[in-house]
């Protein structure tokens, strides 16, 4: 099920609220309705995949349970093992395959087995507790909430990553309190602008983005058309994924439930590092508390952090797909972090706007890379986009793809939304009914625009 669907919007989201708040006396049977909920979202999809979901839940509970118990450090162990073994088999069974049989020469059967849904997403969170169980930083939690916080259906497709401390304390609030109307009313803002980032914007450009890359399989574009391309693409892929993010977010607020922030205007950093701040937050701060720092960080010497820097972003690209593009894309920024950090401690800084235009050139080389499908697509893109093809055509779609960037440079986050709707001044409190009628024009028409064909995903539905 998909949030921009007309049966999530107008039947699956008013049911599950309703029945949430008619049980919200009682905070056994609201997590147990969350669960129930998030267990239909999920196998509406494809309901094979609920027993690997429920399963890979269970067997995480019951090693944490096991290991407060008799204390042995294998048991965390196992259940780590167990969930990268699953990701592993699930996401890169075929690839790895496809590795060794270009390296070997033999030619190998493949497993093509479908790509379960957010598998990358809950494997992180079940991983990130087995591992805070190690540091003795984790409790072992009642299995209700426990599955709760792993099966959220806000969060469980595409994130944010959501770390337990973070998110089951919420649980056992009551969601009638205090601040009950803004936060439906903050949700409700964030849902509806999410869903026009992703229908009237995102899904626009993806339009571009599929036909350019597409025709440098039999013809080069020229370069205003890859450079097009580039940008398209950069914005499709913000809008797309903040999109979902300010979605869930959105739900969750209503919820009565806070999700952390995952992106916060990226495309306004002025270099790499920062980028990485404000760019997919929780896999960012997982990566850098889970491996970047487990591998020595930049405590251990300036060879130990090359060493991290380039490991961990590696590791990052491959989260993000099965193919030596992503990866090649993961170590082109964990180069660019190394190369960053070097020249910040030379303490000799750039103008903002050259130190801005060059993080952004270093981004958009790599989202060529991270958008196609191999190396002869990329590298034919960049060539076009470097002038080796010539200078010739000229940028098309100029209004949608202003539009996408004034949209991700102005637009705040939705925390930033979310934090500063009570500090408005009086003047937007009395503007209020207009503001909401806006949003409601707005959230029609999304509604009209996703009903006049079948909705496309989002795109990191397939990571």
């Amino acid at each position: 099920m998909l949030f921009q669907s007309q049966g999530f919007v107008l039947v699956f989201l008013p049911i599950a609220l309703a029945c949430y708040y008619a049980a919200a006396g009682s905070a056994v049977l609201r997590q147990w309705l969350l669960i129930s909920a998030s267990l239909v979202f999920y196998g509406w999809w494809d309901v094979r995949f609920v027993p690997l979901l429920v399963g890979q839940v269970g067997a995480t509970w019951v090693l944490a349970r096991l290991h407060e118990r008799y204390e042995r450090n294998a048991l965390l162990h196992l259940g780590i093992a167990l969930n990268l073994l699953s990701l592993a088999t699930f996401k890169y069974l075929d690839f790895l395959l496809g590795s060794l049989q270009a390296v070997s020469e033999i030619d190998l059967p493949r497993a093509h087995i479908v790509l379960p849904i957010g598998i990358s997403f809950f494997s992180f969170q079940l991983i990130s507790y087995l591992v805070d169980r190690l540091r003795q930083d984790a409790p072992v939690y009642p299995l209700r909430l426990f599955a709760s916080f792993v099966l959220l259906f806000p969060h469980l497709i595409a994130g944010p990553i959501v770390r337990h401390n973070e998110l089951i304390p919420q649980f056992k609030r009551d969601p009638r309190g205090e601040g009950l109307w803004r936060n439906v009313a903050t949700g409700l803002i964030l849902f509806t602008l999410g869903f026009a980032k992703k229908v009237l914007l995102s899904d626009k450009l993806a339009v571009i983005v599929d036909k350019s890359f597409a025709q440098t399989a039999h013809d080069a574009l020229s370069f205003a058309d890859a450079w097009t391309a580039a940008l398209a693409f950069a914005f499709q892929l913000f809008l797309d994924f903040s999109a979902y993010t300010e979605m869930a977010i959105g739900i969750a607020l209503m919820f009565g439930l806070v999700l952390p922030e995952n992106f916060r205007r990226p495309y306004l950093a002025t270099d790499l590092r920062e980028f990485w701040r404000r760019w997919h937050i929780s896999l960012s701060t997982f990566i850098r508390d889970y491996l970047y720092i487990s591998l020595g960080g930049s405590r251990a010497g300036p060879a130990r952090y090359v060493a991290a820097t380039m490991v961990s972003m590696g590791l990052c690209g491959l989260w993000h797909g099965a193919g030596w593009t992503y990866v090649v894309w993961g170590l082109w920024h964990g180069l660019g972090l190394v190369i960053c950090r070097g020249w910040q401690q030379l303490r000799r800084p750039l103008p903002t706007v050259v130190s801005w235009a060059l993080t952004m050139l270093f981004v958009l080389v790599g989202w060529v890379l991270f958008r196609a499908a191999d190396f002869a697509t990329a590298t034919s893109i960049l060539r076009s986009m470097s002038g080796a093809s010539g200078l010739g055509g000229s940028m098309h779609d100029m209004g949608l793809l202003l539009a996408g960037a004034a949209v991700s440079a102005l637009v705040p986050s939705a925390h930033e939304i979310k934090n500063g709707l009570p500090l408005l001044p009086p003047i937007f409190a009395r503007a209020a009914p207009m503001f909401a009628m806006a949003l409601a024009v707005l959230a029609g028409l999304c509604v009209l625009e996703v009903g006049l064909g079948p909705p496309l995903n989002f795109i990191y539905f397939q990571f």
